[in-house]
């Protein structure tokens, strides 16, 4: 077992604990940079759609896994976001360099509006702009596409078109890693370390000078640009956005994503990813083995969903990524181990109790 004394506090906010740690990062780069030499593109699309849902996992978990806010209605956000990338690109001509950091940035506009709620009023407002996002989108007529939808433009930058699997998986590689740098960067910063202050303890928080209402907000405009991004990536994978595919079951599927994968850590929104865009390949093979009477009932995968996330919560609420920590504990003390060792933070947290 090693143990790391930090004797400063550029120690503490370096980007990685150690030269091992950053040793099998860059191992890792170097192997998803190399993985089109030797996978096929149905993997190479897989893994695109893993880059560009790990995106959102980042935006949702600095949202709820850092700030401590909840959202119901994150794929509004995306949703909002692919459709204005579509519209700026098709409708306007727009550069798709310029095109898509227009759309997250209108997407974080949106909000921005929103967070400026909190608590049970933010929970209801999530929800409800998840059903009216659909319903305008579906409403909108020629401009949005309406019911039948829209067809996404190819990408072009610089005149370079991307138009293989392989400049898609580079390209959406590429952004998932500058998210992650972001995401990293920011929770080594002040308005990073506030905002899980106030995920902690709002309380704590206000009392040593924390300006709470600005903190929510700026989490919440992180979040949608966040997203917003994803869904410029999203509606490319897509080829073709409806509004049906941001519906509710997508907002389940990105709040499953942050707590399967990890609630409140950067690797949670990865390992989360990674199982979300699995798990329908995974329940196609259960299928197969139960009751056609089951297997084909239209509330089957809905189902599911709502049984993981309650398995989780239940049972495992520091979820896959949590798991990993501790058989890489177990391995590192054995045969020291103790059950013990890990045990729920926030017991200390008693000033909200006694108000």
């Amino acid at each position: 077992m090693r143990v790391l004394f930090r004797k400063s506090y550029k120690q503490d906010i370096r980007l990685f604990r150690d030269r091992t740690q950053a040793f099998w990062y860059l191992l890792f780069l170097c192997i998803a940079l190399a993985a089109p030499l030797f996978l096929d593109g149905y993997f190479l699309d897989e893994l695109s759609f893993v880059y560009i849902y790990a995106i959102a996992g980042l935006g949702l978990m600095i949202l709820t896994g850092f700030s401590g806010q909840v959202s119901f209605g994150q794929a509004a956000f995306v949703a909002i976001g692919a459709y204005a990338h579509t519209i700026l690109l098709s409708r306007y001509g727009v550069p798709w360099i310029l095109s898509l950091p227009l759309a997250a940035l209108i997407t974080g506009l949106v909000g921005l509006a929103i967070g400026r709620m909190h608590g049970l009023y933010l929970a209801i407002a999530t929800l409800s702009i998840a059903i009216v996002t659909e319903r305008l989108i579906g409403g909108g007529g020629d401009f949005t596409g309406g019911h039948r939808g829209l067809p996404v433009p190819g990408i072009d930058i610089f005149g370079i078109a991307i138009d293989q699997s392989w400049k898609t998986y580079l390209l959406n590689l590429a952004l998932f890693v500058g998210a992650i740098l972001m995401t990293r960067n920011l929770l080594r910063t002040r308005s990073g370390r506030a905002l899980i202050a106030i995920r902690d303890s709002e309380v704590s928080a206000r009392s040593l000078g924390t300006n709470v209402a600005f903190y929510k907000a700026y989490a919440f405009f992180l979040s949608a640009v966040f997203a917003g991004l994803a869904g410029g990536l999203l509606a490319h994978a897509f080829y073709y956005i409806t509004p049906e595919t941001f519906g509710m079951g997508e907002s389940i599927r990105l709040l499953l994503m942050i707590v399967v994968g990890g609630i409140g850590t950067i690797h949670g929104a990865i390992f989360g990813a990674f199982f979300i865009v699995l798990l329908p390949t995974v329940l196609s093979w259960v299928k197969v083995l139960l009751p056609g009477a089951i297997a084909t009932s239209g509330g089957f995968d809905s189902l599911a969903f709502g049984m993981i996330l309650l398995g989780f919560i239940l049972f495992e609420p520091d979820g896959l990524y949590g798991r990993w920590v501790k058989i890489h504990h177990y391995f590192n003390v054995f045969p020291m181990y103790k059950r013990r060792s890990f045990q729920r933070q926030k017991t200390f947290l008693k000033t909200e109790r006694l108000k």
